[in-house]
């Protein structure tokens, strides 16, 4: 880890946050993930090595602990208390960005996985109710091999599946990357996705319905820009 050279408190503090990917890692522990495959689909460009470093790197400093899973096969990753002081910087650094950075989206910040991570962390899992919903979310201007996609819905958990999962398909969604992007992200509101077409939805009256709730923006996607030059969506 490098370090500035100086006892100051902030100088310290930022030592330890601003090392490239430990914002990023707390914000999917704070969004409930717990193991090294989910933390792996937050930072997609971070290295598995790089990654267990840094989460080692975090262990010794006492930000995070590790855990043995209910069945003992794997290491489970969680927020201590000083980790979780740490969540509402993160939530900051969230606010800044959505009111200053937010701009038409460039090529290379248009990550799929990221996108799908952020899906099933964010989604309302209980918008379809008691009944298992299977919703597929086909992403028209991707390769074959990354278009379509599947999100099952069952006692109140949303879970992506990278194959179909075998049950009916309730919903079918269907979008571009950079409009699906901007419909998570707030910029681009559902209704007006679904009035220009740039995002179509098919399937069970009933899981239509609960289409609104289950893409409901969260507190953040709320947050409007304040840059004057400002183009998205």
């Amino acid at each position: 880890m490098r370090t500035y050279g100086q006892f100051c408190p902030v100088a310290k503090a930022a030592e330890l946050f601003c090392e490239r990917w430990t914002a990023l890692i707390i914000r999917d522990l704070s969004f409930g993930a717990t193991r090294f495959s989910q933390l792996r689909r937050g930072v997609p460009l971070a290295s598995p090595t790089l990654l267990s470093r840094r989460l080692k790197e975090l262990e010794v400093e006492g930000v995070i602990e590790r855990r043995r899973s209910e069945n003992g096969r794997i290491w489970t990753y969680h927020l201590t208390p000083a980790g979780e002081e740490f969540v509402p910087i993160v939530e900051a650094l969230g606010i800044w960005g959505q009111k200053w950075s937010r701009r038409e989206l460039a090529k290379h910040e248009m990550d799929v996985t990221v996108l799908l991570w952020g899906l099933e962390t964010h989604v309302d899992a209980s918008a379809f109710g008691d009944r298992r919903c299977v919703v597929q979310l086909t992403l028209t201007d991707q390769p074959r091999q990354r278009r379509d996609w599947w999100f099952v819905h069952e006692n109140g958990r949303a879970e992506m599946c990278l194959e179909e999962p075998g049950f009916d398909v309730d919903l079918y969604l269907t979008s571009s990357l950079r409009d699906m992007i901007y419909i998570y992200r707030g910029d681009l509101p559902l209704s007006r996705a679904q009035a220009e077409r740039r995002l179509e939805a098919h399937g069970a009256a009933w899981a239509r319905r609960a289409l609104s709730r289950w893409l409901a923006p969260d507190a953040m996607s709320s947050v409007k820009s304040q840059r004057l030059d400002a183009k998205v969506a």
